[in-house]
């Protein structure tokens, strides 16, 4: 190695860059200098030329002598966290702690002795405060006072809490149910499941025992046509999606005049007809293949939204009482600078496109300032929107506690937001430039994924003490009482992928996990939020253990659980803090697995990775062993061919386990066959488009899966499983 390439190394460390990682197969793969290179480049460091990466190098080793306090802290409150400050040498310093809730602490200075530095013609020296554990939760400013200086100098500090305690559960445990929650409208929906819906899902629910209710990301999408489909892809994960609201359960939509109520019933029913039509456009070229997948009833965001739209627009215009007043502006007041901004790029991207013109794209103040007098009524409508998408789907989280349920709405959060999308336009500085977040290859994706996501840079994070995972927590929080984290790995390190390069040449990046999970804990302590991680594929052998210690749930998929190639894990052997699960949202339900229709869709796709003939036998290897640990462990019969049975003994046998939360997928209640998402393909399938249908490949309305035979017998045995008298 010449003496460049290992000041290259050396360089790309100190920024938390893997020079190195083990893949799926695991073999040492070794990080190519191209990438780091660019992976630096995105974080706004030099490293061209030898002298370049000598002089970052310099500058990053120095950088903490150049400020008098962190630009933020996060500590835990059972643990010392010992502050570094940099004065003049020779120069006394005291630093002080000011509580959230008020009062404040003069910190005891350490005695630790570290040589003074020459920092740009100044001897600097460095001194040592301690700040001892048992300090209040909560977000605080740290002061610092100079001998002979007369300015103050702050620090944010999070003191954050050690671990997360579960809420008082039946017997230590619960279960729930896991909805994509869009896919099963009701007949007085809009086409697609909404806010409405939801309550009611969680209201029967509950009525069979359920705690929580697991759904879909609620975070906001673009309101420009073509709509994303993924919920997986939000333009922001700070705010909400309006599709989900139901229009005709706005209070102003009952002083509507007879015409415009009529106006409203007409859109509704033109949403709903949009369920039962085939759009021969939305084919990829029209391909038989294609259009196998694209036929038969298929959630339509498009017309729904455009229906919707009319209708808010409509209902928008009637007057606030003086308290629905009040509460709208109590709601714009908390939300603050950050719905400003995001009604903006709604407005913005509304009159120009997702797309924005060069000069809007990252826009001065002045130019803003003249946009929203130009956007004005637009913004307000935008920001109004929120306003009742918030207050629609707060109230299904309500109504599903009120029904008896102990943790209620789970939410679920996106790994990242689109590269165009509002948050990236709204902070465009805390985002990476000329990157994208994905994974590296596994035996499933031989060239890795490439998830099309900016990530957020560790350096602007902590210079902006996390207000951004602050914020989206919270968002998430204030209408539900668990949050599952997509991706839960992203707050330790993620998959950097420079543009340009294919998926597999990219390289982690680590984040100060400590700090990311602190706050993650802090804002989900006030909020009283459960917390699971889904923890799957590769995970370096540390993080379970410390998530688990820091009060986050893991996940465990059955058909995942295996500790030998022929042989599943005994329910007594899964983890205990972790939400166990049959199958996730990326896998096709158990009636689709069993029939065979996943492979037969993933051939028709030209998606396996090897033949028919090998995709059945490894197929058949695995449940054959999934088979003999239902026979043994959960009671299933021998010869039983019915899928029924063999759905009931599959959730039989999470229920043995020790798991503290199981969750059961509302497809597998209806026997459903068809995957909500087909990894590896775009367009070739109707991802994120499949309503709820039954082992027929009928549609199941809302008030069909409630009042399911086999659905109600499956609810009420896990109950009875988890729960026995």
């Amino acid at each position: 190695m010449s003496e460049e390439q290992d000041s290259l190394k050396r360089l790309a460390s100190a920024y938390g860059i893997a020079l190195d990682y083990w893949d799926y197969a695991g073999v040492h793969r070794f990080v190519s200098d191209e990438t780091l290179r660019a992976v630096l480049k995105s974080m706004d460091v030099a490293a061209e030329t030898p002298t370049q990466i000598a002089a970052s190098l310099n500058l990053a080793e120095e950088r903490p002598w150049h400020r008098v306090l962190p630009e933020s802290i996060v500590t835990r409150n059972d643990d010392h966290y010992w502050i570094r400050v940099h004065v003049p040498h020779g120069k006394a310093v005291t630093l002080t702690l000011h509580f959230e809730e008020g009062g404040s602490w003069q910190l005891p200075q350490m005695d630790v002795l570290v040589p003074p530095r020459d920092i740009n013609g100044v001897l600097t020296g460095e001194a040592t405060f301690d700040i001892p554990p048992g300090q209040p939760l909560g977000w605080h400013r740290l002061t610092a006072q100079i001998e002979g200086d007369e300015r103050t100098y702050v620090c944010p500090v999070a003191v954050t809490p050690a671990r997360l305690i579960l809420p008082d559960l039946r017997q230590g445990r619960a279960w729930g149910v896991m909805s994509q929650f869009y896919a099963t409208p009701s007949r007085e929906s809009w086409g697609i499941g909404d806010a409405a819906d939801l309550a009611k899902t969680c209201q029967w629910a509950a009525a069979k025992g359920a705690d929580f209710l697991l759904i879909n990301p609620v975070h906001a999408s673009q309101v420009t046509f073509p709509l994303e489909n993924s919920p997986y892809l939000p333009c922001s994960r700070r705010f909400w999606n309006p599709i989900y609201i139901r229009p005709d359960a706005i209070k102003e939509s009952k002083l509507l005049s007879s015409t415009n109520r009529q106006k409203i019933e007409q859109l509704r029913q033109a949403a709903q007809l949009s369920l039962g039509e085939q759009d021969s456009e939305a084919i990829p070229g029209n391909s038989d293949v294609s259009a196998a997948f694209f036929s038969g009833d298929l959630i339509k965001r498009n017309p729904v939204w455009a229906s919707k739209l009319q209708a808010l627009e409509i209902i928008y215009q009637v007057p606030l009482s003086e308290e629905r007043e009040e509460n709208y502006q109590g709601f714009v007041s908390e939300q603050g600078t950050a719905l400003e901004q995001f009604a903006t790029w709604c407005a913005l991207t509304e009159k120009y496109g997702l797309n924005l013109p060069e000069k809007w794209q990252n826009p001065s103040a002045e130019q803003l300032e003249k946009a929203n007098h130009e956007l004005g009524e637009r913004r307000e409508f935008y920001k109004w929107l929120q306003w009742i998408c918030y207050g629609q789907l707060r109230q299904a989280h309500e109504t599903a506690i009120e029904s008896g349920m102990k943790i209620g709405v789970m939410h679920d959060l996106a790994v990242g937001t689109h590269q165009l999308g509002a948050d990236h336009w709204s902070d465009t500085d805390v985002y990476a430039k000329g990157i994208s977040v994905g994974a590296p290859a596994d035996m499933y994706n031989q060239l890795g994924q490439n998830w099309s996501q900016p990530p957020w840079r560790p350096d602007r994070l902590e210079q902006q003490a996390y207000e951004p995972l602050r914020r989206m927590v919270a968002a998430a929080a204030k209408m539900g009482g668990a949050l599952r984290i997509d991706h839960v790995m992203g707050l330790l390190r993620l998959w950097w992928i420079p543009d340009g390069m294919l998926p597999k040449d990219g390289t982690y990046v680590r984040y100060n996990h400590q700090a990311m999970v602190g706050v993650l804990l802090l804002e989900a302590y006030r909020h009283h939020l459960v917390i699971v991680g889904e923890d799957l594929g590769t995970v370096e052998p540390w993080v379970r253990d410390y998530l688990r210690y820091r009060g986050i749930l893991g996940t465990g998929v059955l058909f995942f659980e295996f500790d030998a190639p022929d042989h599943l894990v005994p329910p007594a052997d899964y983890r205990r803090e972790q939400l166990a699960a049959v199958n996730t949202h990326d896998m096709p339900p158990v009636a689709g697995y069993l029939t065979g229709e996943d492979l037969r869709v993933r051939e028709s796709l030209d998606l396996l990775d090897s033949s028919r003939e090998e995709a059945e036998a490894n197929q058949e290897r695995v449940f054959g062993a999934v088979r003999r640990a239902l026979i043994e462990y959960a009671g299933l019969a021998e010869d039983e061919q019915d899928m029924g049975e063999i759905i009931k003994a599959l959730y039989r046998y999470i229920a043995a386990t020790p798991s503290r939360l199981l969750v059961l997928t509302l497809a597998d209640a209806v026997k459903e066959q068809q995957t909500q998402n087909q990894p590896g393909t775009e367009f070739e399938y109707p991802n994120w488009c499949v309503p709820l249908r039954d082992e027929d490949g009928k549609t199941k309305f809302l008030e069909e899966i409630t009042a399911d035979c086999f659905a109600n017998q499956l609810l009420e045995m896990l109950e009875a499983q988890v729960h026995p008298v």
